[in-house]
């Protein structure tokens, strides 16, 4: 089963995340498939960068979102 889930990506106290399409039993940090999107939280507001398409097309493949990835994903389209 595919995921849609956040990566953590920064320096300590300085997180981003990467949205990326990983296999659901992979290492946290692990290879992943493609790479969706970006979120920074410690901007103002927060940055949420999401390329729709890849991102509609790994749904339609099988992909199943996080709660926390379906929330911003929401937000955008």
């Amino acid at each position: 089963m595919l995921k849609i889930k956040l990566v953590r990506v920064g320096k300590k106290h300085q997180p981003s995340y990467r949205i990326v399409v990983v296999e659901a039993k992979s290492k946290l940090n692990g290879k992943y498939l493609d790479q969706v999107g970006f979120y920074n939280p410690l901007t103002e507001p927060h940055t949420v960068r999401l390329d729709k398409q890849k991102y509609s097309g790994w749904i339609e493949k099988g992909a199943q979102p996080t709660k926390r990835v379906r929330s911003l994903a929401k937000k955008l389209l």
